[in-house]
Order: structure tokens, then C-alpha cells, then sequence
């Protein structure tokens, strides 16, 4: 097969070649000076249409890729000057001919020349002309961009633009479901969409654009076409199809509406063929725009969520999901000076998954398998509502509120084999989990510039967060022996109520001074104040229904903790030739205390930390980064707590009150490359951290069952994370990249008495290319190799894939993806081989509102997927059930 794609592009890249003719020179103003990034494009006299455009490199150079024997209008474009237009006739020959603007100033055509590139700068801003690399099987915004060089989606619907990851999308300049890609990639039809632009070095907050270090910042913003604007568009989709046993289902409406003054998104699908627009993974990481505002101060102290480890699917794949999912977006600008906007999401689904796992503890060589049914349910739910009000450019006044509330329900039925010592034995093991816990976030933010010199910002954020995972396990053995625990059962079920609350406030002043127009002072008065509460208890039911509390201190909890971070940060930004630094440097007071066990616990001192960033900007599209940081990790209430804390039925955990804060120490290095040219991209990273006295843990093995505490340690944690991306557009219509990861970490830990040291090495190889045609079909072919080296174990996965696409008889539309799985270790004692075919075609007749699709899903029955993971202390290779095979005919309306 991997033969066959070589040929086909091999063939299509040769008759390219054969039937063209390089036109190439300099673009150059009156006093023979270079243009970077002008624009050029060649208009076919015959047929009108844009046979070929670029844009000059560092040295004015351009390069077009022309029919023989044609007569082209050769136009020319550069932000500041006249356009020119010129005539040329090719032959069969190369050319070579230079071009000379002059400085008249912008004239109308010149304007319009820009808005018809398919690719155009202005500024930080990349302009995308999405018509010019639809070919008519794109449906969704993420066909679109997939389409657009330097642009990636992956598999979570995140946006990669030049190897950074977006972090807004943005309708007609306004947020669309607070800036979340997934949502905007998986619904905004395509066909709506007519300029994509990409706004680097972007900060919402203008006041503050230029003061800080943007860089890695990038918004995308879709604009839509005019005929979509101040008129309700979208579309309407049902579908009915079958699966292995049952029947298949599928409603989808989505409508929008887009105004100067107000906007309204309206999203919904119902189904049972796997579709989920929010996983529960998307919903516990779901900002709603919220910032990390402490980011500049040094300390990390993060909230952890008590979220009981409920199963997380693979790939949005599991043997059965049903989803209800709902969600609006609305902006409203009373005034000019005002502007309200939020968003509610509510989503319910069913989902069964079925997982054959071997657990290997590494120190003991103890193993564990599992099959596993389990059931959930969750209910999830969004809500935010937003006020931004700026009368002028000096002064701006921004409130949020985000609720997050959910109901999560787990069932689990699974058998149990343990290999201990060369003795197996098996059992039956029951286990629920429960939660609904809510969250609300409230920002506040104040941004006021005095005059040129003098800006002023100060920002707030509260957090209220209560949490209430309930946990079960019923079964045969006595993994832990607890005080007052009753034995001598036929069944052993425990139980556990935990209880957190926490209040978190984070509030900080910062002040800019311009020292000179490419230099500046920032100086940082924050403070982030933490309350709260963790209260636990453990329970038997016997054999006859009574409940036994464990009343005894060790089984329970009943904990207060208070965290103080109060700082004062200055940093120092200056511009001098191609290079910006800024040094910085922050002094903490911190103090702790947790209450427990009838006594308090305090830690108090005083840190002072560094950090420094420098930019080389090499070239205007061509970067050199280095970031160094050095901060305070410390940990939340989770760990504190003394009393024991059932993590699972075979797991046992109790905290460690007496625990410091980790150091860690950061050097980021990054490359990056830009060539409008031939839309080469580069892009390589290289993170090294080093942690000291890290939290770690300290575990005890009983078999598989594990009893844990968490400790500082004296020896250093170390990870690397090494990335790096080239890619390339070329001949118009050909779309290449090669990336790799490297991620390698060590970790130091306490097993069963003794000190352990263990490595992950994790490596992610990606090899495609693509095609992008008008009227031929398009085919996109790759190959991923993926190694997982854990402690003596290796884990391998190939995995060739393609994708076809192809838009003729100017009604139809066919799109065919196929994904092929090797996975094995090193020794083949795990050896399989699995696929994923889907296909359909798309009927609809040109300017008809309707739709019609056939489409099959799984064409090759695949049942199972494979996938490892590390701890610290184990390796984990799974096996999970997958939905079958089915098709459905839908039926879609576009208003």
C-alpha cells in the first residue's frame, strides 16, 4: 500500500514538472533595495483564473510556477507602495526577470491585489484566503485549516500554527465559546468561512501589547463571508443507519448568527455513533478563558481535582457511547463602549467501555490482569457570563464568571487474576464512584494608562471549588488491614466519603514604565491566599447490611489548610537591535499552616527567584528564544491529609503534613523559521527541567496492593522534552512535514524500604505529505512511529495512515481514511495488528440547500485497540473493545 501513495505522488509530482514553467526574479524598490514578504500573483488572460502567487523572501526574491505557452497579468503588491501590474507571454523556457515598485503610495488596486492572495501578511498578522484551498469536500472549519500551510488540528481539535498552539478562536473578533478550538473546529461550516486570520504576538489586553513578552501567543480569527453576516446560517442534520446489533441515530442542528452588534452561536447533537463534542477530559480542563495571572510570580500552587480516576476513553473510541450535548454562545455590545458575552454547555453521556489489562509492578515483577466492564454516566455543565467595558484606549473594565457543575456516576465489574510469587489467584471485583462536584470562577481585571509612560493593571481571581467523590469496592480479599475493620466476611465492601472545599484568591498590581519607546519597567505587587478543608471517612458494609465506621483517626480526616504567597516581582524589558531582553527577579513571603489531629503545622520563609528571557529575532520570520525560570512547586491540601484515603481496592494512601515545596529549575530553548517564500516551516524546542526536593512518594507492595506516603526527597527529579517540526508547501499544490518528539524523564522514589530510580523515554515519529487539487482527487498519506521505554520495557506502535478525498461531477464529494496499528513490545511476547477504515460520500447538487450522505464507520469491524502507560512504580498494557461497524444515511439542511 505504502508503495502504491509513493507512486501516485511520485507520478502527479512528475507530470506537475512536465507541464510547467519557472518564472523567478527579485522584487526590488527605486534605490534597487529588496521587498521582503511583497506580494505576487499571475492571472491567466485566457481564463481569468490565478494560475500561481507568492510572496519575496528575505532578499525580495519570488519564484511562480506558470503553464507553457500562456499570456499572464503579472500583479505586484507591497504595503506602502504603488502596485504594478505587467504582461508576460511564457514559452517553454524558464524565466528570470526582476520587478521595480516605486513609492507613490497605496492606491486602491493595490489594496484589492492583497485581499486576493491566497496567503498574505500585514503586520503579525497571516491572512489565509480559505477559498483558494477549498476543493469542495471540506465541511467543517477543521478541513479547512488542515488545508492551510503552517496550520495543523490534531486529534483534541487543538490549532497549531508555526509549531504554537492557539490559544482563542475568534468569529468576526469575537469569542467563540470563550476562545475554545474544538468546539470551533468540529461546527463552523465551511462554507462560511472566508479569511483565516492568524494573529501572532497576540495579547487581548492592548494596553499591554508590546509591554510583555508575546511571542508565544496566537489567536485565530475567522472572518465570514458577506453573505453570512447579519443573517442566521447553519445547518440541520438527521440520520438513521445501523450498527452490528442495533439501530444508529444522529441530530445535529447548528445555527449562527453574526452582527456588528451581537452574535449568537446555537449547537446541538444527539446521538449514539460516538460523536462527542465535549469529553469529560475536555470539560475538568476547560479554562472559559480563565488565565494562569500568576504565572510571572514564581510560585506554582495548584488545585488538584478529586476526580476518582474515572476511566478516560482512547481516541473518543469505547464500546458503546450514547451523547446529548448542548451548547450557546452569545455577544451583545449595548454600546461601543460595552460589551456583554457567555455561554452555557450542557452534556450528558452514556458510555460502556470494556478494557483487558496486565499491571506489572516493576521492583517485584507481581502482575496483575484484568477484564473490566464499566458503565458511566456523566452530566456535565458549563455556564459563563462576561462584561467588558472600554470608553476609550486608556482605560478598560473587565468582569467573568464561570460555573462548572457535574454528576458523574461509575460502575465497574471486572475479574481480577493475580500473579504474586508464581502463585495466581482470581476474583470478582465490584466498584462505584460518585461525584458532582462544582466550581466557580470569578475574574476581575482593571487596566488603566495614565499617559505614554504609565500603565497600570490589576487583576483578581477567586475560586470556590467543592468536591464530593464517593467510593466503593466490594470484594473476596482483604487487601489493607484497617483499625476496626471487621473480618471474616464472605464479601468485603468498603466504602469512602470525601469531602473538599477550597477558597483561593489571587490579586496583583502590576505597573509598566516606558523608560524609553523600546524599553520598559514592570514592577509586581501580587499575593495569593488559599483556605481549605478536607474531610474523609471510611466505612464497611457487612455481610448483613450493617454498617461499621472506622471511627478510629487513622481511617478518617478532618483538615484545614491555609497557604500565603504575598511577593513583589520587577523585570526590566529592553529592545536593542535584533535582540529583547528581559530580566526579572521576585521576593516571596510564604506561609503555611494545616490543621489536623487537634495541632497546627506552620512553615514559614522567604525565597527570591529569578527568571530571564531573551529573543534574537535572526530574520522578521526567523526566532531564537531562551527562557530560564526558577520556581516554588507546592502542593495542595491532597497531600497533607494524614488519615488514610482509599485511591482504589488494591490502592491505600496518607499525606504527609509535614511536606516543603519543590524547586524547580526551567531552561527553554526555541527555534523558530518562517519562509513565505515556499512556506517552509521550522520549528524545534528543547525543555530541561530539574527538580529539587521534589514531593515523591514512598510506596509499599504487598503483592499488587499498595500502601503510599508522599515525602521530600533529597535527590533531583529530571525530565527533557525535545520537539521539532519542518514543513513545507511546494508546486502550489503539494503540502509535506516531518516532526519528532523526544520526552525522557527520571524519577527518584522509595519501594518497599529501598531507593528506586526510574526512566521513561518517550518518542513520537510523523512523516506526511499531501495533495490539494481542484479537480483531481486529493490524498494525504503518513506514517507515525510511536516508541514507549519504560524501565526495561518497550512498547512500539507503526502506524501508517491516508486519506482520500475527491470532489467531482461538481455534486459529489467522497472522503475515505484509513489508520493502520502495529502494536508490540520488544521481545513480541505483545504482538498486534489492527485497522480503522471509514468512507463517505456526500451528494448535493450546486447553490441546493440539501444534502445527502452516506457514510460507514469502522468498514473493517476492528474490535480492539491497544495502549500502555507508566507510573512510577508499574507499566499498564490495555486492551479496549471499540464500537462496530455502521452505516448512516443522513440528511442535511443549509439555511
Amino acid at each position: 500500500m505504502k508503495n502504491i501513495f509513493a507512486f501516485v505522488i511520485l507520478l502527479m509530482t512528475s507530470i506537475s514538472f512536465a507541464q510547467s514553467v519557472r518564472f523567478d526574479g527579485v522584487i526590488q524598490d527605486e534605490k534597487k533595495n529588496p521587498l521582503e514578504m511583497a506580494n505576487i500573483m499571475a492571472v491567466n488572460n485566457a481564463t481569468k483564473a490565478m494560475d500561481s502567487y507568492g510572496i519575496t523572501n528575505d532578499k525580495g526574491k519570488f519564484q511562480l510556477t506558470l503553464k507553457p505557452n500562456t499570456a499572464y497579468t503579472i500583479k505586484v503588491s507591497y504595503l506602502g507602495m504603488k502596485s504594478k501590474e505587467i504582461q508576460v507571454a511564457t514559452l517553454m523556457q524558464n524565466m528570470v526577470q526582476n520587478i521595480v515598485l516605486d513609492g507613490a503610495g497605496i492606491e486602491l488596486e493595490g489594496v484589492e491585489i492583497v485581499r486576493e492572495m491566497p496567503v498574505s501578511i500585514k503586520g503579525d498578522t497571516i491572512v489565509y484566503n480559505a477559498d483558494s484551498f477549498k476543493t469542495g469536500t471540506e465541511r467543517k472549519l477543521e478541513d479547512v485549516l488542515k488545508k492551510l500551510p503552517g496550520v495543523e488540528v490534531n486529534a483534541d481539535g487543538e490549532i497549531e500554527v508555526e509549531g504554537k498552539k492557539v490559544s482563542k478562536l475568534m468569529v468576526e473578533g469575537k469569542d467563540f465559546f470563550d476562545g475554545d478550538t474544538k468546539l470551533g473546529v468540529k461546527n463552523i461550516p465551511a462554507d462560511a468561512i472566508d479569511k483565516v486570520q492568524v494573529l501572532r504576538n497576540f495579547n487581548e489586553i492592548s494596553q499591554l501589547k508590546g509591554l510583555e513578552n508575546d511571542q508565544e501567543n496566537v489567536a485565530m480569527n475567522i472572518k465570514l463571508k458577506e453573505g453570512k453576516k447579519n443573517f442566521w446560517f447553519g445547518d440541520v442534520t438527521a440520520g438513521t443507519g445501523v450498527g452490528e446489533l442495533d439501530s444508529r441515530y444522529i441530530i445535529n442542528p447548528k445555527l449562527f448568527y453574526y452582527s456588528p452588534k451581537y452574535s449568537i452561536n446555537l449547537i446541538t447533537n444527539f446521538n449514539n455513533i460516538g460523536e462527542l463534542p465535549l469529553t469529560a477530559q475536555d470539560y475538568f480542563k476547560f479554562t472559559g478563558g480563565f488565565k494562569n495571572m500568576m504565572k510571572k510570580g514564581g510560585s506554582n500552587f495548584n488545585i488538584s481535582s478529586n476526580d476518582l480516576g474515572i476511566s478516560l476513553l482512547r481516541n473518543n473510541r469505547a464500546k458503546e457511547i450514547e451523547t446529548k450535548f448542548g451548547a450557546t454562545n452569545f455577544s451583545y455590545s449595548p454600546t461601543k463602549a460595552w460589551t456583554l458575552s457567555g455561554f452555557g454547555i450542557i452534556s450528558t453521556s452514556k458510555t460502556d467501555l470494556e478494557t483487558k489489562s496486565q499491571t506489572t509492578i516493576l521492583d517485584s515483577g507481581d502482575q496483575q490482569k484484568r477484564d473490566e466492564l464499566t458503565h458511566q454516566k456523566n452530566n456535565l455543565g458549563l455556564f459563563k457570563l462576561s462584561s467588558t467595558y472600554k470608553p476609550n484606549d486608556k482605560f478598560q473594565f473587565d468582569y467573568d464568571i464561570l460555573t462548572k457543575l457535574s454528576k458523574q456516576d461509575e460502575d465497574s465489574d471486572l475479574l481480577r487474576e493475580q500473579v504474586v510469587q508464581n502463585i495466581t489467584n482470581s476474583e470478582t471485583i465490584f466498584t462505584t464512584k460518585k461525584q458532582d462536584p462544582t466550581s466557580i470562577n470569578q475574574n476581575l481585571n482593571l487596566y488603566y494608562t495614565k499617559n505614554s509612560k504609565n500603565i497600570f493593571a490589576f487583576e483578581m481571581q477567586h475560586l470556590y471549588q467543592d468536591e464530593n467523590p464517593f467510593y466503593n469496592a466490594n470484594l473476596r480479599t482483604i487487601p489493607f488491614n484497617l483499625s476496626g475493620y471487621t473480618v471474616g466476611q464472605q464479601r468485603n465492601d468498603y466504602n469512602q466519603d470525601r469531602f473538599v472545599k477550597t477558597n483561593k484568591l489571587d490579586a496583583k498590581l502590576d505597573y509598566y514604565y516606558m523608560v524609553t519607546p523600546k524599553s520598559n519597567i514592570n514592577i509586581t505587587l501580587g499575593n495569593t491566599y488559599s483556605h481549605q478543608n478536607f474531610n474523609s471517612h471510611i466505612f464497611q458494609i457487612l455481610d448483613n447490611g450493617d454498617r461499621n465506621d472506622l471511627d478510629d483517626s487513622t481511617n478518617n480526616n478532618d483538615v484545614n489548610y491555609n497557604f500565603n504567597d504575598a511577593f513583589v516581582g520587577f523585570h526590566y524589558k529592553i529592545l536593542t537591535g535584533k535582540f529583547t531582553f528581559t530580566p526579572g527577579v521576585s521576593l516571596h513571603t510564604y506561609k503555611m499552616t494545616n490543621s489536623q489531629l487537634g495541632t497546627d503545622y506552620s512553615q514559614n520563609f522567604v525565597k527570591v527567584l529569578p527568571d530571564f528571557f531573551a529573543l534574537y529575532q535572526i530574520k522578521k520570520a526567523e526566532t531564537l528564544t531562551y527562557n530560564f525560570s526558577l520556581t516554588n512547586d507546592f502542593t495542595d491540601i491532597n497531600q497533607l491529609a494524614e488519615g488514610k484515603v482509599l485511591s482504589d481496592y488494591s490502592s491505600l494512601f496518607r499525606g504527609n503534613r509535614t511536606l516543603e515545596n519543590a524547586t524547580s529549575q526551567v531552561h527553554s530553548l526555541r527555534y523558530f523559521k518562517y519562509n513565505m517564500f515556499n512556506f517552509e516551516n521550522i520549528f524545534a524546542n528543547a525543555t530541561y527541567t530539574r527538580k529539587v526536593m521534589a514531593i515523591k512518594t514512598e510506596a509499599d507492595f504487598d503483592g499488587i496492593n499498595q500502601s503510599s506516603v508522599p515525602y521530600n526527597s533529597n535527590l533531583a527529579d529530571e525530565s527533557f522534552i525535545g520537539m521539532g517540526t519542518y514543513g513545507r508547501s511546494f508546486l502550489k499544490n503539494y503540502k509535506a512535514s516531518l516532526s519528532a518528539s523526544l520526552n525522557w524523564s527520571k524519577f527518584n522514589n522509595k519501594q518497599n524500604g529501598d531507593f528506586t530510580t526510574t526512566e521513561s523515554f518517550v518518542q513520537n515519529y510523523t512523516i506526511k505529505a499531501s495533495t490539494n487539487y481542484k479537480k483531481l482527487p486529493n490524498i494525504e498519506f503518513g506514517y507515525n512511529l510511536l516508541v514507549n521505554k519504560y524501565s526495561g520495557s518497550t512498547f512500539y506502535t507503526d502506524k501508517p495512515f491516508a486519506r482520500l478525498d475527491y470532489y467531482f461531477l461538481n455534486s459529489f464529494s467522497f472522503v475515505s481514511e484509513y489508520e493502520f496499528y502495529h502494536y508490540y513490545n520488544g521481545n513480541k511476547s505483545v504482538d498486534n495488528e489492527y485497522d480503522f477504515l471509514s468512507a463517505s460520500l456526500i451528494y448535493q447538487k450546486k447553490d441546493s440547500k440539501w444534502e445527502y450522505k452516506v457514510s460507514a464507520t469502522n468498514l473493517l469491524n476492528t474490535r480492539y485497540l491497544n495502549d500502555d502507560n507508566f507510573t512510577q512504580f508499574s507499566t499498564r498494557v490495555s486492551q479496549y473493545t471499540v464500537q462496530p461497524r455502521y452505516i448512516i444515511f443522513s440528511m442535511k439542511y443549509n439555511l
